[in-house]
């Protein structure tokens, strides 16, 4: 009698390929060779009997059948994670409050959030986008949240406005700082160069004002916006240019060339909160869980 289904550790590689959009990328999500990675794909498209990338120089694409089993396998890995825990009584029950800086992969987070709650059904999950400022300001506060995840800019001589949040928190995740604007719009925009700010509440936003200041860059406020997908649609309808990390930037918003002569920009670090003192093992456990998610 022929095996049916599919093989859990092919399915988790092809995850990490397809949410990469790399062969080279995903191998690094799953510390395995690019050629390892390679010959996983070949036996899982044997074993569907179709494509499941098309590729290119710029890295890999779901194929429509790619896609539908992408949604598949997501939710195959959430249940099998969610019953090796619950075996293990390491089961989530309970209230978990969780707050999130809206930069982080802003495309994703519903669905790693949705994978979250998939793996620990029994767990209620309460998600509040916060400003990072506010979220590392509450690192050792009875704050409004249990797990907190904030932006850091990488510049060099600081991390963060937090010693304790550098010294203990974890990063999760280093992705490059980008100036951007609309796809539509000319590859050298006109001086002073227009800028789509958030509120000077955003370390992100400061710092992109102050690097300008020191390099004598013209510039004015075009529009503001209240968080990064208000952003998000000022730069899709052309009003100004600003800086993004890379998951940041949506459809219709491209990098901008270096030829623009705009100031090199760091990179930025997502980082997990530490734990409180004293604080339950129910979090404790779910910050873990999180951090392979947020990874």
């Amino acid at each position: 009698m022929s095996q049916r289904g599919f093989d859990l550790t092919q399915l988790r590689t092809f995850v990490a390929v397809a949410e990469s959009g790399s062969v080279s990328a995903g191998a690094e999500r799953v510390f395995l060779s690019q050629s390892s990675v390679s010959e996983q794909l070949k036996k899982l498209e044997e074993r569907a009997g179709q494509p499941l990338f098309v590729r290119s120089k710029q890295g890999v694409t779901a194929t429509p059948a790619g896609s539908r089993l992408l949604d598949h396998a997501r939710r195959i890995i959430a249940m099998s994670e969610a019953a090796f825990e619950d075996l293990h009584g390491r089961s989530l029950d309970g209230e978990l409050r969780i707050a999130i800086t809206d930069y982080y992969r802003p495309l994703d987070i519903a669905r790693i959030l949705k994978t979250f709650s998939e793996q620990h059904p029994r767990l209620k999950l309460h998600v509040t986008v916060l400003p990072s400022a506010v979220i590392d300001s509450s690192a050792d506060d009875d704050a409004s949240f249990d797990i907190g995840l904030s932006l850091r800019l990488v510049t060099g001589n600081t991390r963060s406005n937090s010693r304790r949040v550098d010294a203990q928190s974890t990063v999760v995740r280093r992705e490059k700082l980008l100036w951007v604007s609309s796809a539509d719009a000319s590859p050298r925009p006109a001086t002073p160069y227009p800028l789509v700010l958030l509120p000077s509440s955003c370390q992100l936003q400061r710092f992109v004002v102050k690097l300008l200041d020191e390099h004598k860059v013209p510039y004015l406020v075009s529009h503001s916006a209240s968080g990064v997908a208000g952003l998000q649609l000022a730069l899709k309808a052309g009003l100004g240019i600003s800086c993004l990390n890379e998951s940041s930037i949506g459809g219709g918003v491209v990098a901008c060339p270096p030829s623009v002569g705009l100031p090199a920009l760091p990179a930025v670090e997502f980082h997990l909160l530490p734990g409180r003192i004293g604080e339950s093992e129910r979090v404790s456990n779910a910050r873990t869980a999180l951090m392979r998610l947020f990874s």
